[in-house]
């Protein structure tokens, strides 16, 4: 069923990196680097590598014949290494007596999802810097669209789109400046045979695994990591905390493709966000998969916390907690990404709707504004006692709040008419929005550049 489902929620390069074969491939790349490193320091014959290399290919192995004897042994990477060695001495019978040499069935299995993790990262980042350029052109598209702030689901002040989508581009632009340093930390390899001591290489343990190290491409570990599990947690939850911000995204714009809102509509066409029953429907679909992503991945994270709690040198399921976990997790974080690019690409953005809908309620929007210039005469208190009394009657009697206010003998002795009619205009309500929008812009205009530069020296 996940493959019915992986366009819908899991639809990025992610999903490639956690596939079977790349699955696989991960532990292989991981047995060629370790016969190089050992061959390397002097451990095993230089002319065993060729052999090992040669044999390990995902698409040689008889992934049902794994599937069925990772049952039995309580790992793929037993079987694997099992097949892998036939197939070495079908070329070689001498370097297959050095396949897995001194190392045990957990480095190869964190090792090569260490490396799974890198590519999956990778694509992160690319995604995530792609939906950070796309936020920063609509916030400065829509930094004077004035449109209403809510609070409790309820109208509270104007604020501006370009405002509200700033907020989710500094939430995104920290995850951003967050991933380098979880990479930092995370892609490490872990080699340290059956209980962290290397005790099988003798001398030489230290060695292979700085060579190993450097041919996988990954920083060496001051220390086997295989019972401290913090990496795989900083990845995981990084995914998660990522993936909540697009929901919170995701949340909002919903509710602004609501018919009664209608300030925000997903694309349309074809097949996209109908209705089996409705033909009028133009559901927002977008929302929906990146929301349900921000549904799981919660429980996702709160797994790899919980398999913390690993037995001395080898977790006993919980160690195995992780396999299926953490590759979700990503993927759902990759597909919301991918989701979220699509929609803002593709979205439509009603500015005059937007307008309006600051104008429903008659003005009551500026009641704040009017409190505020009043309490300085006669007191905040007293300002907001009788501020609120005009709104009641407003509401009472369906009148605009600005004529109740100028009927209001007290009220006009204090505030102008001018001053009143400037009260009531939203777009001289919207505080320090733009200073706040410009503050952000900044930090992304920073970190694209820096972004686009490291990759371009990568």
């Amino acid at each position: 069923m996940t493959e019915l489902l992986d366009s819908l929620l899991r639809g990025s390069a992610v999903t490639a990196r956690f596939s079977r074969d790349a699955t696989l491939q991960g532990m292989l790349d991981f047995e060629m680097a370790l016969a190089a490193a050992e061959a390397e320091t002097g451990v095993i014959p230089g002319a065993a590598i060729a052999p090992i290399a040669a044999a390990a290919r995902a698409d040689d192995l008889d992934w049902p014949a794994l599937r069925d004897a990772a049952a039995r042994a309580g790992n793929l990477a037993i079987p694997l290494v099992k097949q892998l060695t036939a197939l070495v001495a079908a070329r070689d019978a001498e370097a297959a007596r050095f396949v897995h040499w001194g190392a045990t069935s957990q480095d190869a299995i964190d090792t090569g999802l260490v490396l799974q993790v890198r590519g999956a990262l990778d694509d992160l980042g690319a995604d995530l810097d792609g939906l950070l350029a796309q936020l920063a052109e609509q916030v400065r598209q829509h930094r004077a669209t004035v449109m209403v702030g809510r609070t409790w689901l309820q109208h509270a002040l104007p604020i501006t789109f370009g405002l509200k989508l700033a907020g989710t581009l500094d939430a995104l632009l920290r995850a951003r400046a967050e991933l380098a340093e979880v990479r930092e930390q995370a892609l490490c390899v872990q080699f340290g045979g059956a209980a962290g001591t290397l005790a099988s290489l003798g001398e030489h343990g230290p060695a292979v695994a700085a060579a190993l190290a450097r041919h996988l491409g990954l920083r060496n570990a001051a220390t086997p990591w295989h019972g401290q599990r913090d990496r795989i947690v900083r990845v995981g939850s990084w995914a998660a905390s990522l993936t909540g911000s697009l929901g919170k995204f995701a949340r909002d714009t919903a509710m602004l493709t609501q018919t009664e809102v209608g300030e925000i509509a997903e694309a349309s066409g074809p097949g996209r966000g109908g209705s089996s029953t409705m033909p009028h429907k133009r559901n927002p679909v977008g929302c929906a998969a990146i929301l349900t992503a921000a549904a799981r991945t919660p429980q996702l994270a709160a797994t790899l916390f919980s398999a913390m709690q690993q037995d001395h040198e080898r977790g006993l399921g919980t160690w195995h907690a992780e396999w299926e976990a953490l590759p979700e997790l990503l993927m759902l974080c990759g597909g919301a990404l991918a989701t979220a690019r699509t929609l803002v690409a593709d979205w439509t953005v009603d500015t005059a709707r937007m307008r309006e809908n600051v104008d429903i309620t008659r003005g009551l929007i500026m009641a704040e504004a009017v409190t505020m210039a009043l309490g300085e005469s006669m007191g905040r208190l007293e300002a907001h006692r009788r501020v609120e009394a005009c709104c009641r009657e407003a509401i009472a009697r369906q009148r605009h709040l600005l004529d109740v206010l100028r009927d209001d003998t007290e009220i006009a002795r204090t505030l102008s008419g001018e001053t009143l009619e400037r009260l009531a205009d939203p777009q001289h309500y919207l505080g320090a929005a733009d200073t706040f929008v410009s503050r952000v812009l900044a930090l992304a205009d920073a970190a694209l550049a820096l972004n686009l530069s490291g990759r371009k020296s990568q």
